[in-house]
């Protein structure tokens, strides 16, 4: 590692360090041309994006970098009593989240894409890129940072490199990827990477000479684009979240899901966690839901069951490979956690909260007078006074929230409390049960069991919520979005079931894992929850493996019962000891309003033509008939 001490000048960097190099513009085309050697790669984006130096990382230079922003301004030191080795960063105003609609999926055949993505023309989209990124990094350093998915050198694991002209996507990359010299000596030795170019999109020299830098630059125009054959990112114009941190949505789902595909494994939107019973068995659990569906709460869940634990082995994003047995094996391919803070507290995710006591890079949150961090959620009364999320003074009485509703904290996973040991073992863990949820305050029961793995595509096929405010839609309208992966697939969804398909062909059916679908938030007539949630999810997830147990012949007592809907909690098998539900009203299927469900799937299914695959087809036939019986 070149430290970034001694990084020349545009002047001197041509001759003071081969791999620091202030070139001559070249094309795009031979950006891309250039992306079997890593050296030739990284001189030919430094050509296309002329930057004044450029720094090779691997890990070492955090404590410089962070250093540097601080006397920028980029981040704001918490207090060290409080929150040892914190930091604040506040972004522009105009670039705090993902930006859906310029995100881009550049298939070869447009159709590949699918009409739930953003397709451009390679082509196209490269002469686009090629003029925005030419020169888009004068006057500033580009960092490259060779960085693993997964645990180093391991069978599920995938190598990438980003390059990038903000310090704190660098640092924010060696949280949530892996970063080191071993990664690096990989890469330059030759191991296979995905390609990933970033910048901000403001150059610190144009016609008018040198400009002064702000903390947080990036451009109004951006583009996020994906190269699905020739496995690249293109970043442009956000220095916020996935749009920026490259090894997250972009590589680990969208070019992921496409390796995915043509490799025979799988790159999902899932959280994945460890339940050990009373009796000392674990079971392992991957789970897909959409936003605001407890995601996270799920993950870092507190069982309310005596004698359960659940531990967490990912939170966002899991890599499913078939194992050599015939099992399904899981990693999680980040090193942390990337989460939404407001709605976060002590009462809904303690564990979250005991994460987030040092070591945290906290984004658009809002600073108290002691200098702490302070969010909606966090705690049930907000402080007198604070800082807001935009630098201006804050009381309750403002009539603003004081965190951006998308704030963020970036955190190592190994710091939660309830991680598991092991979590990162390079061959992952074998998946005992899959689980989908959506957000429904009718008709989904609290549970139900797939009756086949083609039912359990159907069902992620179908994961759907009902939208609860008008600013969202028409109330009550669902918002779908099949296997939680609705803005993160790299090709066309309805090809993303069929794959699953394949998959789960391709598994022993005695090791394959059993699938379900929950829904936490069912209503009675009056809008009040019929389930209270948080810890007490760990009944509904002590019957799905017990289901499991049952399935290997590990018991031979009854746990279900048939619906039209799928297998259902038997009378006794979901405990519910201590808790006043109506247990009923949580499992009910109504025939007349399933009905109208299948016409408003049929419609759905619509949009994708001819690329449903068939047994969807059938299992949509299946549930009309059972409920006509």
């Amino acid at each position: 590692m070149t430290t970034l001490a001694d990084a020349p000048t545009a002047s001197t960097a041509s001759t003071a360090n081969p791999r620091r190099t202030n070139l001559a513009r070249t094309t795009l085309a031979d950006v891309a041309a250039a992306t079997g050697d890593v050296h030739a790669w990284v001189a030919a984006v430094a050509a296309l994006t002329v930057p004044d130096a450029v720094v090779w990382c691997d890990g070492s230079e955090r404590d410089e970098l962070v250093a540097g922003m601080v006397a920028s301004g980029t981040l704001i030191p918490l207090d060290p009593e409080l929150r040892p080795g914190s930091y604040l960063a506040r972004s522009d105003p105009a670039d705090v989240a993902r930006v859906e609609s310029r995100t881009f999926i550049c298939s070869a055949d447009e159709r590949d894409a699918g009409p739930t993505n953003n397709w451009r023309a390679p082509d196209a989209m490269r002469t686009e890129l090629g003029a925005v990124f030419a020169g888009c990094m004068r006057g500033r350093t580009m960092y490259v940072v060779p960085f693993s998915m997964g645990p180093v050198g391991g069978p599920i694991s995938q190598l990438g490199v980003q390059v990038t002209d903000s310090p704190y996507v660098v640092v924010s990359m060696g949280v949530m990827t892996r970063v080191s010299p071993q990664v690096s000596a990989l890469v330059e030795g030759g191991a296979a990477f995905v390609p990933a170019v970033h910048s901000v999109g403001a150059p610190l020299v144009g016609p008018g000479g040198r400009r002064a830098d702000v903390p947080w630059p990036c451009n109004e125009t951006k583009y996020i684009s994906h190269f699905p054959e020739s496995r690249e990112i293109w970043s442009f114009g956000s220095g916020y979240g996935g749009n920026a941190l490259l090894g997250k949505k972009c590589f680990a789902l969208r070019i992921a899901s496409v390796m995915g595909r043509d490799e025979g494994w799988l790159a999902e939107h899932m959280l994945l966690v460890r339940l050990t019973s009373p009796q000392g068995r674990r079971h392992h659990v991957a789970a897909a839901f959409p936003s605001a569906c407890g995601k996270t709460n799920l993950a870092m869940l507190r069982p309310t069951l005596p004698g359960w634990t659940v531990e967490t082995i990912g939170d966002d994003i899991a890599w499913l490979r078939p194992g050599p047995d015939g099992e399904l094996r899981a990693i999680n391919p980040e090193a942390g956690f990337f989460g939404v803070a407001p709605g976060t507290g002590q009462d809904t995710n303690p564990a979250a909260i005991a994460t987030l006591q040092r070591d945290t890079i906290f984004t658009n949150v809002a600073l108290t007078d002691d200098g702490d961090v302070w969010w909606e959620g966090l705690t049930p009364q907000p402080p007198a006074h604070l800082t807001d999320w935009t630098g201006a003074d804050w009381t309750p009485e403002a009539g603003t929230p004081a965190a951006h509703p998308n704030s963020r904290f970036t955190v190592a996973a190994a710091q939660c409390p309830t991680i598991a040991d092991g979590w990162d073992d390079p061959a992952g863990v074998v998946v005992d049960a899959i689980v989908f949820g959506g957000r429904r305050a009718t008709n989904v029961p609290l549970v139900a069991q797939a009756e086949s793995w083609e039912h359990g595509v159907f069902m992620g096929a179908t994961i759907s919520s009902e939208r609860t405010a008008a600013a969202e839609g028409v109330v009550g309208e669902l918002r779908r979005d099949p296997f939680a992966m609705m803005p993160f697939c790299g090709y066309d969804m309805a090809d993303h079931w069929s794959h699953w398909l394949r998959v789960g062909a391709a598994l022993d059916p005695a090791r394959r894992p059993l699938v379900f679908q929950v829904n936490w938030f069912r209503k009675d007539d009056a809008g009040r929850f019929l389930w209270p949630g948080f810890g007490e999810n760990s009944r509904v997830l002590a019957w799905v493996v017990d289901q499991v147990d049952r399935a290997r012949g590990l018991r031979t007592d009854v746990g279900a019962v048939t619906s039209p809907v799928g297998l259902l909690p038997a009378p006794g098998a979901l405990d519910t000891r201590g808790l006043d539900v109506d247990l009923d009203a949580l499992l009910a299927v109504d025939p007349g309003a399933w009905a109208l469900e299948a016409d408003l799937t049929q419609e759905f299914f619509a949009t994708f033509g001819d690329r449903v695959p068939a047994p969807l087809g059938a299992r949509l036939e299946r549930l009309r008939t059972a409920l006509d019986g």
